[in-house]
């Protein structure tokens, strides 16, 4: 059997970007928060296990992780592949569907980096008008 080299792990640090990360991104993909962070991690084509995903995205629940992948797989985003080993393993991989997302979370991305400074303080602002009442 030839052994396919292993792929590059996924960083704990890959969204640290501050102007678009999870609290910074306003537009949702797929109904999900979570969904275009998920599509980051798959977006190099790698098959990836749930641990993997986990590493970057740590401060996910395994819940919520669970219930985005599988809102991901009904929608048509991700596919869910059961290896039959023992144990099984599972590894999630972008559809075409999810990967035509990539280009547009592309411009949504580069759109809160640009406005990023406007919606930071539109939300200062929102916060202290709703401690005035």
């Amino acid at each position: 059997m030839i052994e396919k080299p292993s792929p590059e792990p996924l960083s704990p640090s890959l969204f640290r970007d501050p102007d678009c990360g999870a609290h910074a991104q306003p537009i949702r993909v797929g109904g999900g928060k979570w969904t275009p962070m998920v599509l980051r991690c798959l977006e190099d084509g790698t098959p990836r296990r749930f641990s993997e995903l986990r590493v970057p995205l740590h401060w996910i629940t395994p819940k919520v992780l669970t219930e985005t992948l599988r809102s991901m797989e009904r929608d048509g985003f991700l596919t869910r592949t059961v290896h039959d080993e023992n144990p099984p393993r599972v590894e999630y991989a972008l559809t075409g569907l999810g990967r035509s997302l990539l280009a547009p979370l592309d411009t949504a991305c580069d759109w809160a980096r640009t406005h990023a400074p406007e919606i930071t303080e539109a939300r200062a602002a929102y916060e202290r008008a709703g401690s005035v009442a």
